[in-house]
């Protein structure tokens, strides 16, 4: 149902209280936030590497090793289809992979940065 009326004066009163500027640049650089940097780049970055090293391999030896890409495995199923279908499978592995890591590790840092913000403002 749509109203006309304009919002209440002041905001919402029932959202959180926004912490200020300043409290975003101290939170910023608090060992708590370098240390939840840390934890998602250790395991951010290593797999980026790694995937997409996998990715090129594959693009290249599509390009350069026909005569390997070709070889049957079973029936019409060659080495290409194989390892074609593995990057959805490293795909899904990865993201299976970070879920479980920002869930154990990421989510309940973040959450503890937030609300000391939000118990401050």
């Amino acid at each position: 149902m749509a109203t006309d009326a304009p919002p209440p004066e002041g905001g919402s009163p029932a959202g959180p209280a926004q912490p200020r500027t300043e409290a975003y640049v101290a939170a910023q650089a608090s060992e708590e936030f370098a240390d939840l940097r840390r934890s998602y780049r250790s395991f951010a970055f290593p797999l980026t590497v790694a995937f997409v090293t996998w990715y090129l391999l594959y693009v290249l030896l599509c390009s350069y090793a026909d005569g390997f890409m070709s070889t049957k495995v079973v029936g019409n199923i060659n080495v290409a289809l194989v390892l074609g279908l593995a990057q959805f499978a490293t795909t899904f592995l990865i993201a299976w992979l970070y879920s479980r890591h920002a869930a154990g590790k990421l989510d309940p840092k973040a959450e503890a940065i937030k609300s000391r913000m939000e118990a401050d403002a």
